[in-house]
């Protein structure tokens, strides 16, 4: 046998005793290293300002673990997609905390030509995240923004404590014409003590200069803090509007002290008892209907003297029995309202009545 053919039959043989061998793949190119595309791009348009934010990837587009990030590259162009990042800005690169999710952040001014007065005119936004190298995977997912103008903030927003709650006035000129688009003053509320503002209010801007809201829905003895922006409603066809929000007023602080008594009790009638039974006389009278009522108050006079006040403590409901009379006198009665904070009502109008 000569030497090519035991050449040969060796490498036969290597394949009849390691098939395998036969399926060994070609070597994969290796990884890139680059940051999977963000999918969650959000943005919040207030006023001139459009907050961006989005989650910093921590895994590269072939599923491998990220440990170091270049900068994130803010893109923003008027077409309805973009197909490559027009770069207005970048991110500092963000720091790849292992295991945990963590989110960045942008802020990007809209530049004075691009507000509108036009519902239709968009901007669309986009991130890419770069590798140490400065190449990226692709474009996040693309959000877009409405460029219609917002309103100036109310004017003169201010705050008054009454009975009713805190009343808040302001001013504003009139809104401009735009088909089809509205525009409502919101007012927020936050309680001092709570990280979270609520809506207390909105108010439709009208062709009116003066506008006032009353918000009843408070807390006495609690202070809050009160501000408002004019919200522009852009309508959508099968869909709710969307809202873009303007910039807000300066927030003002009321401390909501209820020194205002309850409303004056109405209908006080004075009945004597009757004769053949112990002297008495009852009193009735409409019930007060103050929700932070606490009870009421009697005030009794004889003739032309002066007047005390025969219960000790306070009356749960309206209607009291005055066994402390005497045959042939004459008492005249008023009552009183009283809340839960002491504050006491102006007495009723007197009921008189002779004990025979």
């Amino acid at each position: 046998m000569d030497l090519n053919s035991r050449t040969l039959l060796l490498a036969l043989s290597a394949l009849v005793f390691c098939p395998s061998c036969a399926n060994i793949r070609p070597p994969e190119p290796p990884s890139l290293h680059l940051p999977k595309p963000p999918s969650d791009l959000r943005a919040v348009r207030k006023g001139n300002q459009v907050m961006l934010s989005w989650t910093v990837p921590t895994v590269t587009t072939d599923r491998e673990a990220i440990r170091t990030l270049g900068p994130t590259l803010i893109c923003r162009g008027n077409e309805a997609s973009l197909d490559q990042c027009h770069q207005i800005a970048h991110v500092p690169p963000a720091k790849v905390l292992s295991g945990k999710k963590q989110a960045d952040t942008f802020t990007d001014n809209l530049p004075q030509s691009e507000p509108a007065d036009n519902p239709a005119a968009l901007d669309t936004y986009a991130v890419e995240v770069l590798n140490p190298a400065g190449r990226g995977g692709g474009l996040s997912n693309q959000v877009r923004v409405p460029l219609i103008r917002t309103l100036p903030p109310p004017a003169d927003f201010t705050a008054k404590v009454t009975s009713e709650g805190v009343v808040l006035s302001w001013t504003s000129p009139p809104p401009p014409q735009i088909a089809d688009v509205q525009y409502t003053v919101h007012i927020d509320r936050r309680q001092e003590g709570s990280a979270n503002s609520v809506l207390a209010g909105q108010v439709p801007l009208t062709n009116e200069r003066n506008f006032n809201f009353t918000d009843s829905n408070i807390e006495w003895q609690s202070t809050y803090e009160y501000r408002a922006d004019i919200i522009t409603g852009i309508p959508q066809e099968n869909k709710p509007p969307i809202e873009v929000a303007g910039d807000d007023t300066p927030e003002i602080k009321v401390f909501a002290d209820d020194i205002f008594p309850p409303t004056v009790p109405v209908g006080l009638q004075a009945v004597f008892s009757g004769p053949g039974q112990q002297p008495f006389v009852d009193l009735i009278w409409a019930p007060d209907t103050d929700a932070d009522l606490a009870g009421y108050n009697v005030y009794r006079r004889e003739d032309s003297g002066g007047s005390v006040k025969p219960n000790v403590e306070l009356l749960k409901t309206p209607a009291y029995r005055d066994a402390q009379v005497a045959p042939g006198k004459t008492y005249s009665y008023a009552v009183t309202a009283v809340d839960l904070r002491g504050n006491e009502s102006a007495r009723s109008e007197e009921a008189s009545e002779t004990v025979p």
